[in-house]
């Protein structure tokens, strides 16, 4: 789609657009590292994300006609299946393949197997974004593709999307947020302040779970990126790939991911290993914004030997203790997970957008949506009502 003021380029890879051209176009102090250009090019220069894997890249971008200036762009793939999105749509695709039509490939804006919110569209120039959004809803209707999805965006995309009849879907996560009960204004000071923070039952629990970890000898080592050489991205890939196969499944990221995030984006990684008898048995990824209301962003839990409540040793309490420690505000711990709650983890409204070319599935849709979203909001109202969070 052209204008007069302003021409779409769609590109097979984001390396097309140089690293400082994008990141510039994200104005938002508390955006995501995943929304980076470093994130986003790892993915295909690792091979993580492809034609092969069924993640064709497809991005979006806006430019000024007279002086070619980036004014927007957003990550976008032509989808061959719905794996490593954390949106479940596998019933849409069947009633699709039922009714004699083809719902793969769509078009998706996400972050590859990363269910964390933000920015999808960035850049604030808002003429180029609903030109950009046109652009992609008039493209999937001349390519014959069924849809398009954009996956847990910021707020601000909303009524963008809706002037588009994009739906929304209702979703749930669970965050950690660094607050004291007697010093609302205040951040925690330790751990033991923080499960002072939590009913008895809870607490209690947490206290069995640490001590049971700790009984089994194991100790923790944290590392920042910038300390992680080329043998510790090997024993993490370890712990990540195992997490995969012992469910029967691939990993979705390749070695060559972590290693290029590791020379590219090191300010922002923390890696957790767990030790047994000098041994490393298992690791935890973390994420860090580097904002001034700065987040951390749990991924990638794996482990090679079972010891009990080492799971949530990792990748819970000993990223809660990283974040009293360096004063982060929020710790997000992944999609899914209804036993976060029960470990200080409070339940987070998020959604995604929909859009369905054929019009007879976008009512259908429309009304399963409306139907789930009130039930999504009934069981977030039940979460809330019974967080093992005291009042303060």
């Amino acid at each position: 789609m052209t204008d007069s003021l302003f021409y779409t380029e769609i590109l097979e890879s984001i390396s097309h657009i140089p690293a400082a051209e994008w990141n510039q176009l994200i104005t938002d102090p508390d955006a995501s590292p995943f929304i980076r250009h470093e994130y986003l090019e790892a993915m295909e220069l690792s091979g993580s994300v492809s034609v092969s894997t069924g993640w064709q890249p497809c991005h979006f971008a806006v430019r000024r006609r007279n002086n070619d200036e980036l004014l927007c762009a957003m990550p976008a793939y032509l989808k061959k299946h719905s794996y490593g999105e954390f949106v479940f749509d596998w019933a849409w695709a069947n009633a699709y393949q039922q009714n004699g039509l083809q719902y793969y490939p769509k078009l998706l804006s996400a972050i590859p197997f990363t269910p964390v919110s933000g920015s999808r569209v960035v850049g604030d120039h808002q003429e180029a974004q609903e030109i950009l959004i046109a652009t992609c809803v008039q493209w999937i209707k001349e390519q014959n593709i069924s849809s398009m999805h954009m996956l847990f965006p910021c707020s601000a995309s909303e009524e963008l999307l809706k002037k588009f009849n994009f739906l929304r879907r209702e979703s749930i996560q669970f965050h950690w947020q660094n607050h004291s009960l007697e010093r609302p204004s205040e951040k925690l000071s330790d751990f033991h302040e923080f499960l002072y923070t939590l009913n008895k039952k809870r607490r209690n629990n947490i206290l069995r779970e640490r001590q049971s970890v700790e009984e089994a000898g194991i100790l923790f080592e944290h590392m920042p990126g910038s300390s992680m050489q080329a043998s510790d991205w090997d024993d993490f890939y370890t712990f990540y790939a195992s997490n995969y196969i012992n469910h029967g499944n691939a990993p979705y990221l390749t070695r060559s991911f972590f290693e290029i995030i590791g020379k590219t984006m090191a300010e922002y990684i923390h890696v957790i290993f767990a030790i047994k008898e000098n041994r490393r048995i298992a690791s935890s990824l973390l994420f860090r914004n580097r904002s001034p209301n700065e987040r951390v962003y749990g991924r990638y839990w794996g482990s090679t030997e079972y010891v009990s409540n080492l799971h949530f040793e990792t990748a819970y309490y000993q990223s809660i203790e990283f974040c009293i420690r360096e004063k982060i505000s929020i710790f997000e711990g992944g999609a899914q997970g209804e036993h976060k709650i029960h470990r200080g983890l409070l339940p987070v409204n998020l959604y995604s957008m929909h859009y369905l070319v054929d019009d007879r599935f976008a009512n259908a849709v429309q009304n399963f949506l409306e139907q789930e979203g009130n039930s999504m909001h009934k069981y977030l109202n039940e979460l809330v009502e019974h967080q093992p969070i005291k009042k303060s």
